[in-house]
């Protein structure tokens, strides 16, 4: 085994969430591999391990053996002397915090600090908590419910101390707190060291004192984590690139199986309508695979894993590939069948007497959003959830697309198997990517790089050139030849401006000649045309290959995938959690708390209650993939739970200071903090932490965030993240479409603009129109308020929101036409005076309610569409209900930049 997939082994066995070590990292402090454990060390600690888990299974747990199994580990396992483990008043009061809105003060029972210096530097914080306490479970017997690990995480960003050790003697978890970084946690379990001792050996040379006191600091855990931080953004950009390569590779199948047919399934589609349905592919394999890591579907189920697991397909296929080649794949299609099943399962359910899944509904997995996937030109029928497709309609009697075996497994492969550079060069090492070592928003930035790029339908024969990870170029054979003629130092330097290469190295791709094999790849790409072929060769050493080989030739025709708009052009940028989390937080403490805005101190703040808390509306009106939003959910929840919590006491004052998990959910609330009256369909705060967490998360998905984005995918790619951030198993999806939309946040007309240029009119005609503006704005405001006065709890729910929205744009759907004519004459350039007398002669066919069929409003309606003009108060009217003082409660985001203006 290699030194590099020895490493890759120990770390797909932790539990790992957020950025840790990356392999160079890993490679350079550990050259030969991990520190070997002692054989006879490992036997004794089979011994205390065994009488530790024996006591504690026992009827009456001691308390002692506890305790002398976590000092086992400290002293003897991980090596640190009892002197250098300070505990109790030797503890510095340095390192201990008062949570000042929680009044309750934090401190370690142990401490690793560094001696013999003039000034005695903090190492290691360590928390010691009962096994029955989960780590990450809300505290027992403590007014505050943050978990372990999160109080740790807190007390560790107050003291300025990087890094803390959390157990229960089960699990024994690192935190990682790095100042303006993203927090990690890193779990080993002591059952795991005797099955699998690399990980014992992983834990005991990270963690050993020797790794603390006797090594040079970049060889320090503080130093290694600290240099593998700019090595996470690789492996972020590396699985982007990969995910690109795949969505290529997507659209190639798709478009070989148009070609195969006389190009007569892609005949009435638009390129960019199949670039999005590429991408919303790899979106819901990205759902898939998170959920089934999370335990969230239904992973484990034989019937499952064999039929519907994208988990086990890759598995599957890569067995079959590595024992009968990868070209035996290509002529296998049934993969790409069982992944629509799984899609179809997953939107619709599936109910049977041996596999039961709840219909997860959503525009992510709808199979009639892009019915050419599966072969269909239309969509069929509506049917209702869970009810499949009869026979005889829908995909049924569809001719599905023959995307192979091989295509399916590169898709699978491109976001579970990460391809890491090795240092000092070779072949890239294959490492499995873990998703629950992913925060949400990396996941987003992977999408987010897509945004720039575009499919595009070949009009002359057009080659891919190698290029950096960056510049890939698909430049026209036309071009090139024209390039070519101009002699070898101008085409030299053309082609450096376009790959990103060496003119040594372009020099000599140019002298290259294809080997035998290399011609018939070459020649099938040219589809056997001779006279094709002859004007492809002389550039034969410049071509990249796809995944599959194959040189990147695209014939009229085709369509391809290249670089479109920049990421700053469409609007795109990516926020890090490390630059999201405080900004929520100061943004949004003065909303949630009584006290911070008046200048009070922290002791004296007081959390609102739940009611007000999910009054909230909190807006970015430039989302991209949704990182701020995520960290508002996150936030919010956060503060949610302990709003039920504080209630819960107040309520039960004769129970006990902290009632128990069991004496909590004998009291019944609502979300919004009232005492529950048993009505049918009345929505209870359930007893469970983990289920009351996710719920708060889904109530403030559902109630307390809005988003806006000029770009349709980037509105996608956030659902997604708020999905993946809300998950519940055997709920439905979170319901977003009212909340997060697309539109320019920089134009569209305000409620005064459109009242006065629609009330400029007088007469009878004009009275009428106000009565029915202001109706029509009322109903809408009520749709939308019922549409989020109910969580989704079943797909009924969703279809009932749904129904409610469409209701409420119908209503609205009169007003928001206005606004667009208004605002697309204000775009079309015109004098000052033109644009009045144009605006004149449309309001009195626009409210006399006449079709804006007229030239001028096809030109004003054109003009706004294409800019995605976006009315505020009329896209979310509920919001901008109260006259004077409606709107949002809070801004948060990156700001929709003007390229080079100043934003009043």
């Amino acid at each position: 085994m290699s030194i590099a997939r020895h490493h890759n082994e120990w770390l797909s066995l932790i539990e790992i969430s957020g950025p840790f070590l990356s392999l160079p990292v890993l490679l350079r402090t550990f050259p030969q591999g991990l520190e070997a454990v002692d054989r006879d060390g490992l036997t004794e600690l089979r011994l205390a391990y065994d009488e530790w888990l024996d006591d504690q299974s026992s009827l009456k747990p001691s308390p002692a053996i506890h305790s002398v199994w976590l000092r086992y580990v400290l002293e003897h396992v991980l090596g640190f002397e009892k002197a250098a483990l300070l505990e109790g008043q030797a503890i510095p009061t340095t390192l201990n915090t008062f949570v000042a809105e929680q009044g309750e003060t934090l401190r370690p029972d142990l401490a690793v600090i560094s001696s013999g210096s003039a000034s005695q530097k903090p190492r290691l914080l360590v928390q010691l908590v009962p096994v029955t306490q989960g780590l990450e479970k809300s505290m027992q017997n403590h007014r505050w419910k943050a978990s372990p690990a999160m109080r740790m995480l807190e007390l560790l960003r107050a003291t300025g101390v990087q890094l803390g050790l959390v157990t229960n003697g089960e699990q024994w978890m690192l935190v990682n707190a790095p100042k303006g970084e993203t927090s990690a946690f890193v779990s080993w379990y002591a059952a795991l060291w005797l099955e699998e001792p690399l990980t014992l050996r992983a834990f005991t040379s990270l963690l050993g004192s020797a790794r603390f006191f006797s090594v040079a600091e970049e060889d320090t855990l503080e130093g290694m984590l600290k240099e593998s931080v700019n090595e996470q953004q690789e492996v972020t950009d590396q699985l982007g690139y990969q995910v690109r390569r795949a969505v290529e590779v997507l659209i190639r199948a798709i478009d070989k199986a148009d070609q195969d047919r006389g190009r007569a399934l892609l005949k009435d589609i638009r390129e960019s309508d199949l670039y999005e349905a590429a991408l919303t592919v790899m979106m819901r394999l990205v759902f898939l695979f998170s959920a089934e890591e999370r335990g969230l579907l239904l992973l484990g189920d034989p019937l499952y894993d064999q039929n519907y697991a994208v988990s086990t397909l890759r598995t599957q296929l890569r067995e079959t590939a590595d024992q009968q080649g990868e070209e035996v794949l290509e002529r296998r299609f049934d993969a790409w069948c069982r992944l629509l099943a799984t899609f179809r399962a997953v939107h619709d359910g599936i109910h049977h007497d041996r596999l039961n899944l709840p219909a997860y509904g959503g525009s992510l997995f709808d199979p009639d959003r892009y019915p050419f996937l599966e072969g269909r030109t239309s969509p069929p029928a509506p049917l209702p959830y869970g009810h499949g497709v009869p026979e005889g309609e829908g995909s049924s009697t569809a001719d599905v697309l023959p995307i192979s075996n091989r295509t399916v497994l590169h898709l699978l492969e491109a976001l579970q198997i990460l391809r890491v550079k090795v240092p000092g060069g070779g072949p890239a090492e294959p490492r499995r990517l873990s998703f629950r070592s992913l925060d949400v928003e990396q996941i987003g930035h992977v999408y987010e790089g897509l945004l720039d790029h575009i499919a595009v339908r070949a009009k002359d024969p057009v080659l891919g050139l190698i290029g950096s990870r960056e510049k890939e170029p698909e430049i026209s054979l036309a071009s090139l030849q024209a390039e070519a003629a101009k002699g070898e130092k101008s085409f030299l330097e053309y082609l450096k401006e376009q790959t990103g290469r060496t003119e040594n190295a372009l020099r000599k791709a140019l002298l290259e000649k294809p080997d035998v094999f290399a011609v018939q790849q070459l020649q099938i790409a040219c589809n056997n045309d001779a006279a094709m072929y002859e004007r492809v060769a002389a550039y034969a050493g410049m071509l990249r290959q796809d995944d599959f080989g194959y040189p990147a030739v695209f014939l009229p025709g085709s369509v391809y995938v290249t670089a479109g708009a920049t990421r700053r052009a469409t609007g795109t940028h990516y926020t890090p959690r490390s630059l999201t989390e405080p900004i929520v937080q100061h943004t949004l403490e003065p909303l949630v708390y009584s006290g911070p805005a008046e200048g009070s101190p922290k002791e004296e703040w007081k959390l609102k209650s739940p009611a007000e808390l999910l009054e909230l509306k909190v807006c970015d009106m430039a989302m991209g993939s949704a990182g701020f939003l995520v960290q508002v959910v996150r936030y919010l929840s956060e503060r949610l739970l302990e709003a039920w919590d504080n209630l819960t006491l107040d309520l039960t004052p004769d129970l006990t200071p902290d009632p128990s998990p069991k004496q909590r959910g004998a009291i019944r609330i609502t979300p919004e903090g009232q005492p529950a009256t048993g009505k049918p369909g009345e929505l209870i705060i359930p007893q469970d932490d983990e289920e009351r967490l996710v719920l708060a998360r889904r109530l403030v998905a559902d109630r307390c965030i809005y988003g806006v984005d000029k770009n349709p995918l980037a509105v996608e790619i956030a659902k997604l993240s708020i999905w993946l951030t809300t998950m519940d198993k055997g709920r439905p999806f979170t319901f977003l479409d009212h909340a997060l939309k697309c539109g320019d946040s920089l134009v569209g007309a305000d409620e005064d603009m459109y009242r006065k240029w629609a009330f400029s009119m007088k007469g009878a005609q004009f009275t009428l129109y106000v009565t029915q503006l202001e109706e029509m704005i009322q109903t809408a405001r009520q749709k939308r308020k019922e549409l989020e006065s109910f969580t989704v709890l079943d797909v009924r729910d969703a279809e009932h929101k749904a129904q409610l929205l469409k209701e409420a744009d119908d209503a609205m759907a009169r007003v928001k036409l206005g606004c667009d004519l208004l605002v697309g004459v204000r775009l079309l350039g015109l004098k000052k005076d033109e644009q009045e007398t144009m605006l004149a002669h449309l309001l009195w066919d626009y409210v006399a309610g006449e079709p804006m069929e007229k030239p001028d409003a096809q030109r004003a309606l054109h003009a706004a569409h294409k800019e995605r003009a976006f009315h505020w108060p009329f896209e979310f009217p509920e919001v901008f209900a109260t006259e004077g003082s409606g709107g949002f409660s809070a801004i948060v985001g990156n700001p929709p930049f003007v390229a080079g203006l100043r934003i009043s």
